[in-house]
């Protein structure tokens, strides 16, 4: 896997300097091309410049001719002077008509071939470069050397051979090629591997993360510093997923054999109760069998509130339960729930309470189940607390409708604070008449957020809890 990312990287980075070599090959031929056509030359060049074979090429227009005598005009000399050259005029048959500045020794006649030599080699002496320049004069030709005292000028004459010229190009391109290609692959692989050192780590990182390694934590630093980020946020996310199931779990088993023991209980009595009643060798007056059969009925209603409990918590856990809404009045749910409570025969001696700032407060709502979760919140409060304790219920009218049930109890402390709302939690100060599914605070709070609205619990240990819902 680690050479097949390399790989392809390194192709690419090949692929990209081929195509730019190929690029520069096919500007250059265009280039030459161009020139070819355009007529360019050396020459057009240095006439636009200011070079010393510019110089000679145009300073015909300084040498004046006249009954073939030859001088120079005041900005010819005064040109020379400034460039530190000399100038000897020939006439056709190659002997001197004029010198200015001339250095000791030069010839004064010269023959072709010594105009040649003079061109083509330095033959005044190492610091000088002579060039040559003509001048017409009506049907006269005059030639003329420029000297040029400057160690700085040099000029080659060559002489080749096309086909030569040619085999050398394609050896020498071939070549280029190949030393280009070695250094792209060279570069290419460092770079791909420095590139390519952070996507592996990545690689690896990811890997993990698919075998439950979630323990990672890269330094998000490089041009992949936000992939790094994104895989520690990742890694982090699925490390607290992974602690929140394994809490789950352990509440799910704490939660099932809990239960387990709640079910058998009532079970094991309606089983011996029946057992008892169909059994010939005893006979029971009227009296104990209504007993019996009270005993039975309550143990089953039980047994019904648990499965309610299980079968709501799961629809509204997979939001499967559709909520009947109507316009109703919250005051009058409230305080129908607050006296159905009172008239339980275990809980007629609690001390409640129920206030309201407005008769009337509508509300849209599905009442059964607004019900059952305030019933749910009211139920807590009497089974966590002793019987003395007051509990207190209200609703404001408002921008939007603030239901408070509150007590002076026992309070709860902040580990049971965080988990009220979970799933299979019930809490420590649960009596053992009293012990339910566990899903009963879990059940109110998907009810409350089902209608939009939202249930904070605040708490003090030895002081009191207060839950605030918002619809």
């Amino acid at each position: 896997m680690n050479w097949r990312v390399t790989g392809r990287f390194l192709a690419s980075v090949v692929l990209i300097v081929i195509l730019v070599v190929l690029s520069n090959i096919v500007l250059l031929v265009l280039s030459i091309v161009v020139t070819t056509q355009t007529g360019w030359d050396e020459t057009a060049i240095s006439e636009k410049g200011n070079s010393a074979e510019a110089i000679t090429s145009r300073f015909h227009e300084q040498i004046i001719i006249s009954n073939h005598q030859a001088t120079l005009t005041d900005k010819g000399k005064a040109e020379l002077d400034q460039h530190n050259a000399w100038i000897q005029i020939l006439d056709e048959d190659g002997k001197q008509i004029f010198g200015y500045r001339l250095p000791v020794g030069i010839k004064e006649k010269y023959a072709p071939i010594d105009i040649i030599q003079m061109y083509k080699y330095k033959e005044i002496d190492m610091n000088t470069m002579v060039f040559i320049g003509e001048k017409k004069t009506g049907s006269s030709h005059y030639s003329y050397f420029i000297g040029f005292q400057n160690r700085n000028l040099q000029r080659h004459v060559l002489s080749y051979d096309i086909r030569e010229v040619v085999q050398v190009f394609n050896i020498g391109s071939i070549l280029v090629l190949t030393v280009d290609g070695l250094i792209a692959l060279i570069v290419g692989y460092f770079f791909s591997k420095r590139l390519t050192k952070p996507l592996l780590s990545l690689i690896e990182g990811i890997r993990k993360l698919a075998n439950k390694e979630y323990h990672i934590n890269y330094e998000p630093i490089g041009i992949y510093k936000d992939v790094f980020y994104n895989v520690n946020y990742l890694s982090h996310e699925l490390r607290a997923s992974e602690n929140e199931r394994k809490k789950l779990d352990a509440m799910r088993e704490e939660w099932i054999g809990n239960v387990s023991h709640d079910l058998k209980t009532p079970l094991a009595s309606i089983q011996g109760y029946a057992e008892m009643m169909k059994d010939t060798e005893y006979d029971f007056s009227c009296e104990e069998m209504r007993e019996f059969a009270e005993i039975i009925e309550r143990k089953s209603l039980y047994l019904k509130d648990v499965i309610e409990d299980l079968n709501l918590s799961a629809r509204l856990k997979n939001k499967e339960l559709r909520l009947h809404k109507s316009n109703k009045n919250i005051v009058t749910l409230l305080r129908n729930v607050v006296i159905d409570t009172l008239n339980d025969a275990r809980y007629a001696d609690r001390n409640m309470e129920f206030r309201f700032s407005d008769e009337m407060i509508k509300v849209d709502m599905d009442e059964i189940l607004i019900r059952r979760a305030i019933t749910n919140l009211i139920y807590n409060a009497i089974v966590h607390n002793d019987p003395s304790v007051l509990i207190k219920v209200s609703v404001e009218k408002g921008q939007r409708t603030l239901i408070r049930i509150e007590d002076n109890g026992k309070g709860m402390k902040e580990q049971e604070l965080d988990r009220i709302f979970d799933r299979y939690y019930r809490g420590t100060n649960t009596g053992e008449l009293h012990k339910g599914s566990g899903l009963g605070m879990a059940i109110a709070r998907d009810i409350i957020v089902a209608h939009g609205g939202e249930i904070k619990v605040n708490s003090l240990l030895g002081l009191g809890t207060k839950i605030e819902i918002q619809l």
